[in-house]
């Protein structure tokens, strides 16, 4: 355990990092709910991950603007096939989801299998590498991320069930490449899951995700534990407390 950990120039730049991915993931954490297709987000962001090691094994840079052009192709491919299956198969769309998300994972580790490093590829992009953020490679995300909002927030009555599917697959690309696929699901579902019949319940899922990311970010530094899997427990003991705290004062206001 050390204190000395906790510098600024690296839990700044990967908690700023958090705040950006939960920007749209609470919003369309909601979204995900409301439409019951939970597990999509694992699905999205496995199979642009997949992208993302496709490019890796043909020794492509690993910033460089073709990595990011695969991963994003790979989720808007999904994304658009997601949407013909729920148009032709509504009843079966969340299990379609689990074998896709299975494919995508299986097939990221046949990819990987002759890489000297493959272990290592998959546990970065399972549990991402948040804390290697830096202010320079948020900016693009943040830009991103500011687009992506606008959009949600003006047109989503009118984006339809393809619009929703693209923005979502855009949004999970960027962030399953700084927090990792356990992180972009516990940023979706877990704050949005603990608000979900709230009254101002977007601040409120904002809250317990930038609390959580603090949290767990500072205590990994602390502990010299995983950041990813730290953040993802903070986050849902937070959002656990929080959810009852907010549920027995609004059941005890009822009341009286």
């Amino acid at each position: 355990m050390s204190w000395d950990l906790l510098d600024w120039t690296i839990i700044g730049p990967a908690f700023v990092a958090g705040l950006i991915v939960l920007s749209t993931h609470v919003p369309l954490g909601y979204e995900v709910l409301k439409r019951g297709i939970i597990f999509i987000d694992l699905a999205i962001a496995q199979i642009a991950g997949l992208g993302v090691i496709a490019a890796h094994s043909m020794d492509w840079e690993q910033d460089g603007f073709e990595v990011q052009v695969a991963a994003v192709s790979a989720a808007l491919i999904a994304a658009i096939g997601l949407n013909w299956t729920e148009k032709h198969w509504p009843e079966q769309q969340e299990p379609l989801i689990g074998i896709l998300f299975i494919l995508a994972a299986t097939g990221g580790i046949l990819v990987l299998a002759e890489n000297p490093h493959g272990s290592e590829h998959l546990k970065e992009l399972l549990v991402g590498q948040i804390l290697w953020s830096t202010w320079d490679s948020l900016w693009p995300i943040a830009a991103l991320y500011a687009v992506l909002l606008s959009v949600w927030f003006t047109f989503r009555e009118r984006l339809g069930q393809l619009g929703f599917y693209l923005v979502f697959a855009v949004a999970v690309t960027a962030s399953v490449q700084i927090v990792g696929i356990y992180l972009v699901f516990a940023s979706l579902i877990i704050p949005a899951l603990a608000t979900l019949h709230l009254r101002g319940r977007l601040l409120v899922g904002y809250l317990i995700g930038a609390a959580s990311y603090f949290s767990g970010i500072a205590l990994s530094a602390i502990l010299d534990l995983p950041t990813g899997a730290v953040i993802a427990w903070s986050m849902a003991a937070i959002a656990l407390i929080a959810g009852f705290t907010l549920r027995k004062k609004l059941a005890s206001g009822s009341a009286e």
